[in-house]
């Protein structure tokens, strides 16, 4: 009986060393990798309109025949992403009887909705920036003298008279207002807006620079 004792026992202790050796054994290979994090940051497109001539007011004396520096100047900020940019100009008050003007190149004129029209209203001027271009400020208006455009100018026509100012006041003065908007110029990875889309756009949503 103490033979077959002892005999379990060391059956159960060889087990205990065997089991502990093969659970020594059994050691998976793993690994860990580096961890990557992405992140997903803002864009934005900003655009400014400034106008250095004029002073606070923005006043300009009329003489007939003279030219009036006049230097509106709309810049799309560094870190804008590409974009439709538009310049609204509007006249009131007659202002084409007293002053000639014309937009700067590089712009292009609306000229209304319908078959072969660009979709932007006439009273609008418009073109591509890219976030790459070298230059990013531009000028508005100017006039023609001759063939030559003079930039940053407008003139006073010659045919303006004494009577003709006589009948102004200061609720009838001519008056030329700039507003610029813009737009982002792609909907997707391969697809721009058209020029008729991003107005449309920036129009509806955008908060005008004053």
């Amino acid at each position: 009986m103490k033979t077959m004792k002892k005999t379990i026992a060391l059956l159960v202790a060889v087990s205990m060393i065997v089991g502990c050796v093969i659970g020594a054994t059994l050691a998976w290979l793993t690994s860990t990798s580096g961890e990557v994090t992405n992140t997903f940051t803002t864009s934005d497109i900003t655009v400014t309109l400034e106008e250095t001539t004029g002073g606070v007011k923005r006043e300009f004396k009329m003489i007939p025949g003279w030219t009036i520096d006049k230097d509106p100047k709309v810049t799309v900020e560094e870190g804008s992403e590409d974009c439709w940019l538009f310049v609204k100009i509007t006249e009131e008050n007659d202002l084409e009887r007293y002053i000639s003007y014309c937009t700067a190149e590089g712009w292009t004129r609306g000229d209304g909705s319908g078959e072969g029209k660009n979709g932007v209203p006439t009273d609008c001027i418009f073109r591509q920036v890219k976030k790459d271009d070298a230059t990013k400020t531009f000028s508005i208006i100017g006039y023609m003298n001759g063939d030559a455009f003079v930039a940053d100018k407008v003139l006073v026509r010659s045919t303006v008279t004494k009577t003709d100012m006589n009948t102004l006041t200061e609720s009838t003065y001519p008056k030329l207002k700039f507003t610029a908007y813009a737009s982002q110029l792609h909907k997707n990875n391969t697809d721009q807006f058209s020029a008729e889309e991003a107005w449309n756009n920036a129009n509806s949503s955008a908060t005008p620079t004053p």
